[in-house]
């Protein structure tokens, strides 16, 4: 579902930017947005439960609106993510076990496209509906909770999987340094001559799928550095002493994970261009 969604996505996008000069007339301001609202991730913890596990979330962006119907906008977002196998539906998940969480510090550049002509104080253009794409960098670093339950570790250092270990799912640790793409949907409107009010839901497609620290098979405890790295590469439940999962499936590789902001955004308008008053005859 993920897939096709980002696929159709494309396609509008490319239907777009044919268009794009259409729209392009000479009235350009500068806004600054706050957003507020909360983040949430999909993946192998999560794999469709859209919402599950949302946390606060917070961000700031400088929007260039260079006409009615194209923006471009520079942001900083941070939230949080985390995922629980024990409020699974699934028995065999929820045997497994595993749970993480993890801070999302992002910085992104996009493009908006309004569907309608808006601009903050003027009143026949004062809402739309509008879709937004663009390239972002982000760092995560999954934590895992220890078995008393008080503290939580970092999980990469671990290498849970054996990562850059001999058999392991990978041939080194991965990166908490990625490249994500978001896009979404959204809905802005005026509130004042000053201020605008939207609401927003993006999606961002990332290229990994250790996010939650969790992508390959397990990996023999006995080969891992400590007994925190041994208890949380296999926090399974109920199997029995003499039953190993080493070598077993841990997490689906072939899917990468994917998290989300979700809000409301305040926009406050900083500069415009002077527009020419009409001739009179």
């Amino acid at each position: 579902m993920k897939k096709h969604f980002f696929l159709l996505f494309c396609i509008l996008l490319v239907a777009i930017s044919g268009n794009a000069q259409f729209y392009a007339k000479n009235k350009k301001s500068t806004d600054l947005c706050v957003f507020l609202g909360g983040s949430y991730y999909i993946g192998d913890l999560n794999q469709t439960k859209q919402f599950l596990f949302t946390k606060p979330a917070a961000g700031i962006a400088l929007r260039y609106n260079q006409s009615p119907r194209i923006a471009y906008r520079a942001s900083i977002m941070v939230g949080s993510v985390e995922g629980h196998d024990s409020y699974s539906s699934d028995a065999a998940q929820k045997q497994r076990n595993l749970s993480f969480k993890s801070q999302i510090n992002e910085i992104s550049v996009q493009m908006e496209f309004n569907f309608n002509n808006y601009r903050i104080g003027i009143d026949k253009e004062r809402f739309s509906p509008y879709i937004f794409w663009g390239i972002g960098v982000f760092s995560f670093n999954p934590k895992g909770q220890l078995k008393n339950g008080n503290y939580w570790v970092s999980l990469q250092p671990l290498r849970t999987e054996g990562e850059g270990m001999e058999g392991g799912s990978k041939n080194k640790p991965y990166k908490l340094i990625q490249v994500s793409i978001p896009f979404g949907i959204g809905f802005k409107a005026n509130l004042t001559r000053k201020i605008g009010i939207g609401i927003e839901w993006g999606m961002r497609k990332t290229f990994t799928d250790y996010l939650d620290d969790v992508s390959g098979r397990y990996y023999s405890p006995g080969l891992l550095s400590g007994e925190n790295a041994a208890y949380l590469s296999d926090p399974s439940k109920g199997t029995d002493p003499n039953y190993t999962n080493v070598g077993k499936q841990r997490g689906n590789s072939t899917n990468q994970d994917w998290y989300s902001f979700a809000g409301i955004v305040l926009s406050f308008k900083l500069t415009s261009t002077k527009e020419k008053c009409p001739t009179v005859d």
